[in-house]
């Protein structure tokens, strides 16, 4: 039941995951959202009159309490935002979830590069998938993908067989496995690596919520690998959210009468990087070749609701201090108490002429 006002909140109409989060930075915790009176909640920036109503009149009880059976009945566990185990890159995109659903382990910071594709990939894409995500994983590096077939499977395998770490991202509730002849690598994810979903238990893979699980995979990562793809495919919409997130986008040129080919070489002509092999992605992301399975160093911090808000707003540029104070509408003294905890977290540092960053 720890979780129970957290899906509670999130089961309100109208209040999506910038509005969950904006709530918790003046409430600090769901309960007090929810039992908030309308006058309270209209007074939080962003939150309409209607969706003040709203929120105060819904009937959360049977929704939150099924969704907590769920959980416990399917052994999942909940990691949300404040969580040091909850991945601080996500919270450089403009909308985290509040909340991960999770099987096996997550790291609050951890170097990972995203790899997608066709799922009707060619031998030579799947051979170069899991060629590449085997070399990636023993130079740390932490393989994402989203657990589809073809390069997404590849991907996860790849990584597993070199003795790295793989975070699967589900277009479904954690509860379902999809696709089904990927029951066995599921469990070995879940032993070996992570599985995650932002949707809620028993949710079916939907067409529609595969370009919102998208966007996870891109934000869990610090650049996009893309295999092969058709023109308009899932693979190049990850390429874009990659784009709007500012991350890196890396492409393996392919056949030019492929029809795979053709996503790929595309972006390769816009200006992604072309990859013949493993140092080509870690030359362009600043990274040395480690010892196979050492992972880069990072920290794993917790961040408060107001320490989160201020962590997403510097992860879009480096901010002066009266910026911060304006966009965020805190005072100066409120301001300076949570910079100065990030800073000691090593969340953020500050730069001169009162300039402040997130660490990178």
């Amino acid at each position: 039941m720890d979780h129970y006002y957290w899906f509670a909140l999130k089961s309100v109409p109208g209040v999506g995951n910038v509005t969950f989060r904006r709530l918790l930075e003046t409430f600090e915790t769901p309960e007090r959202v929810l039992k908030a009176s309308s006058e309270e909640l209209g007074r939080v920036r962003g939150i309409s009159p209607s969706l003040a109503a709203s929120i105060a009149a819904h009937d959360y009880r049977r929704i939150a309490d099924l969704e907590c059976v769920a959980v416990a009945k399917n052994g999942a566990r909940i990691v949300d935002f404040m969580a040091a185990d909850y991945p601080k890159i996500l919270l450089q995109i403009s909308d985290p979830p509040p909340y991960l659903y999770v099987k096996g382990h997550l790291l609050g910071a951890e170097t990972s590069l995203a790899i997608v594709g066709s799922r009707r990939a060619s031998t030579y894409g799947l051979m170069t998938t899991e060629r590449l995500a085997g070399e990636l994983a023993q130079n740390g590096v932490t393989v994402v993908s989203g657990m589809a077939r073809g390069v997404d499977t590849a991907a996860h395998r790849g990584a597993l067989k070199a003795g790295g770490r793989s975070i699967g991202v589900l277009g479904c509730g954690i509860d379902l496995v999809y696709p089904p002849e990927n029951r066995p690598l599921f469990r070995e994810m879940e032993e070996k690596g992570a599985l995650i979903s932002e949707f809620p238990m028993g949710t079916t893979p939907l067409p529609e919520n595969f370009p919102r699980r998208n966007r996870i995979i891109s934000g869990l990562s610090k650049g996009v690998l893309v295999v092969e793809a058709v023109q308009n495919s899932g693979s190049l919409i990850t390429a874009r959210c990659a784009l709007d997130q500012g991350r890196e986008i890396f492409a393996i040129p392919g056949n030019i009468n492929s029809s795979n080919s053709r996503g790929t070489n595309l972006l390769i002509k816009q200006g992604a990087k072309l990859v013949e092999e493993v140092g080509d992605i870690l030359e362009e992301l600043h990274l040395p070749k480690t010892i196979a399975g050492e992972a880069p160093a990072g920290d794993s911090f917790s961040l408060t609701p107001q320490e989160a808000g201020i962590f997403t707003l510097l992860a879009e540029a480096p901010l002066h201090m009266d910026e911060i104070i304006f966009r965020s509408e805190l005072t100066v003294s409120d301001l300076s108490a949570i910079l100065l905890r990030l800073e000691l977290k090593g969340a953020v540092v500050q730069l001169p002429g009162k300039y402040f960053c997130i660490s990178k």
